[in-house]
């Protein structure tokens, strides 16, 4: 992608924003989680980074993951529930590094800016990460 999108009032729930394309984000792990691709990752071109919006309808989460780089995520609408059992709410800034282990869902739904220096890889939850899950507290 080349050039300049601009997104008016992107505060607005994501419900709200049917000017945008939003794709169900189909992958293992994840259920119902929709996504509206800012930029994305172009090997080519030496560009590991990627900018999404995320739309999570309540009830839906991503898949277990580590990051290799850095990921920042802004709520711009609604609740996201971190699988460590924080939850965060519009306006909430969220920065994690490479390393970092999470499952990211929302009981109530949410729309999220996320963007990501490099890509995530799915993992398996140790014992200790399944107990801090949201769905099991």
């Amino acid at each position: 992608m080349s050039g300049i999108e601009y997104i008016a009032n992107a505060f607005r729930s994501g419900f709200d924003m049917q000017d945008l394309d939003w794709t169900a984000w189909s992958e293992p792990g994840r259920a119902g989680v929709e996504h509206h691709v800012l930029w994305a990752p172009d090997p080519a071109g030496g560009e590991d980074s990627v900018g999404l919006l995320l739309r999570f309808p309540p009830g839906a989460h991503g898949d277990f993951h580590e990051h290799l780089g850095h990921e920042l995520m802004l709520v711009l609408d609604g609740r996201l529930d971190h699988s460590d059992g924080t939850s965060y709410g519009k306006g909430d800034l969220v920065v994690e590094g490479p390393g970092t282990r999470h499952q990211m869902s929302s009981e109530t739904g949410c729309t999220v800016l996320a963007v990501r220096t490099r890509p995530a890889a799915p993992r398996t939850p140790r014992q200790a990460e399944l107990l801090r899950t949201p769905a099991a507290a």
